[in-house]
């Protein structure tokens, strides 16, 4: 494949995108309900940027359909493919039998051209979750929406309203261009800024000594501490539900009303830092599981995450619902107003955050490890890894890179308490080890050094008790997923701790999580950043 240009256009044409068209353009989303809920996948126009393009959408829309259904439900839901190509979707969070589960592969057979198939499950829980592809990058394309299952028993909070803020990522290019550019160069679409007016601001922040040093370790192993985000606003556009930042969702709201967010990270390789200027947020439900209320202003959600936050505005004014790029390169924008064509304050841009040592793993006394001895059970240094952490941390109690110290009351993982504790008190009986690994130059990822085909599964025996740690061995964050079983993380919250399906993985961080291997099956076991999967950060996970 012919790689695209150094310096594509997408950038320009987001910036340009940006101002298109007033917040009174928003159109609602199209919510469909019921215990069949037929669905068509097929080819969808895009115009974005204004460069028109073809997507992947369903029912004609990109998003996808919000599908709104009820605990206890069992449904129906027939999916014909009219794209050239076979297709699958995944109800990411939706705990159903492994023939449904929807990962070409894993106990099921890819939707081929023209055919329907016929997806049949019981509601086993209530909450927020999303559906996706799991063929090939047409996540990337737009095969993307909204779940919601409303409790059986009602909810435990009242609101007026609740609205889906549904973030993804989108570009001109095709994702095979995308792949094809990155694999050219693993930094492709970062711009780095450290340049020698760069250098005299650390020198003055820090000392000339420090300065010449931390350039001489980051140099040493020819890795920038801006490289936060594999793919940037350089060629992607930030959407809330379906809209560029000018596009104009709006949700309404009277002043005083207590209104439901249900913030879902949908993106293909984009993690998202998302508040509401002006207006604090409560965290009621993580990953579809109720919490104990946690008062914030700012909370990061990695791709596949998913939070419910309620808010009360009081004043006759719109908010902006701001959510930047981890690396401020670009962010998707929304407004919760009480009339339609209000505009709200867009808030400046948090400066360009940037790695520390910490994140490389390096140990307390600023000492990079000896690259020709990794630590014991780690793996080794070669063409798949180019890192390995030498103080791997519990790091939940961090808010995360470019979110430290900013003023604001930012959710950490420390804060989250599960409302009942889960049924399963047995401690683990055994530890399942697992270092994310990757080498940024090749741009290769896995698990400990291996790709998904180099790989043996993950032998879990049914209602067997176990706890997964992760060790983050690479500069970047992980949104991990484990189809078909809760993850408990393991958090300080002791017998409150929280359940996931989507937990992200700070760099040089230590995390762990127990498992009960309730549901037999082959489960997928990935990295939630579309491209880091298709290249190897993969595995299976297999209950008998």
């Amino acid at each position: 494949m012919t790689p695209q240009p150094r310096h594509p256009p997408g950038r320009r044409l987001f910036l340009a995108g940006a101002a298109a068209s007033p917040f009174a353009t928003a159109r609602a989303a199209t919510v469909l309900s019921g215990p069949e809920t037929p669905l068509r996948i097929e080819p969808v126009p895009m115009n974005v940027t204004g460069r028109p393009r073809m997507g992947v959408g369903i029912n004609g829309g990109v998003p996808a359909p919000i599908l709104r259904w009820r605990e206890g439900e069992t449904v129906s839901v027939p999916v014909t493919n009219r794209l050239d190509v076979p297709t699958s979707l995944h109800w990411h969070g939706l705990r159903v039998p492994l023939a449904m589960d929807g990962v070409p592969g894993f106990g099921f057979r890819p939707i081929a051209p023209g055919e329907t198939f016929t997806y049949r499950f019981p509601l086993r829980q209530a909450g927020t979750y999303w559906y996706h592809s799991h063929s090939g990058f047409q996540e990337q394309s737009g095969l993307y929406g909204a779940i919601v299952v409303d409790p059986a028993a009602g909810y435990r909070q009242t609101f007026a309203r609740d609205y889906v803020v549904l973030l993804s990522d989108w570009t001109d290019e095709t994702p095979e261009a995308v792949l094809a550019n990155l694999k050219t160069r693993g930094d492709y679409y970062n711009r780095d800024p450290r340049t020698a007016a760069a250098f005299i601001a650390d020198a003055r922040r820090m000392g000339l000594s420090a300065a010449i040093a931390d350039r001489a370790a980051w140099g040493a192993m020819r890795m920038s501490p801006h490289d936060l985000l594999d793919v940037t606003a350089a060629t992607y556009t930030y959407l809330m539900n379906g809209h560029p930042p000018g596009a104009g969702w709006t949700a309404l709201f009277r002043p005083g009303e207590r209104i439901r967010l249900r913030l879902i990270n949908a993106s293909a390789m984009t993690i998202f830092d998302l508040r509401l200027p002006g207006l604090p947020m409560t965290v009621v439900q993580a990953d579809g599981n109720d919490i104990q209320p946690v008062a914030i202003d700012e909370i990061r959600l990695g791709p596949g995450e998913t939070y419910d936050v309620l808010v009360r505005p009081g004043a006759d004014r719109a908010y902006a619902i701001f959510a930047q790029a981890l690396d401020r390169g670009g962010y998707a924008l929304g407004c919760l107003a009480p009339r339609a064509g209000m505009t709200p304050d867009i808030p400046p841009m948090d400066p360009r955050p940037r790695r520390t040592m910490a994140d490389m793993g390096m140990n307390h006394g600023g000492m990079a490890m000896d690259h020709g001895a990794p630590p014991p059970g780690a793996p080794a240094l070669g063409v798949s890894v180019d890192n390995v952490a030498a103080m791997p941390m519990d790091r939940t109690a961090e808010p995360g890179t470019g979110l430290e110290n900013n003023g604001r009351r930012v959710l950490t993982y420390s804060q989250l308490r599960a409302i009942r504790p889960g049924a399963d008190r047995r401690p683990p009986s055994r530890d399942i080890v697992l270092h994310l690994t990757g080498n940024m130059d090749r741009y290769i990822w896995g698990f400990d050094g291996k790709a998904f085909s180099a790989s043996e599964p993950i032998p879990l025996q049914r209602d067997e008790r176990v706890r997964f740690v992760l060790i983050n061995d690479t500069m970047m964050e992980h949104p991990i997923h484990l189809h078909g079983l809760w993850s408990e993380v393991e958090n300080g919250a002791a017998a409150e701790r929280p359940f996931k399906h989507t937990i992200l993985v700070k760099p040089a961080e230590r995390l762990s999580f127990l498992v009960t291997a309730d549901e037999p099956g082959r489960w997928a076991f990935h990295c939630h950043f579309m491209f880091h999967m298709d290249l190897g950060m993969f595995r299976e996970v297999r209950v008998s």
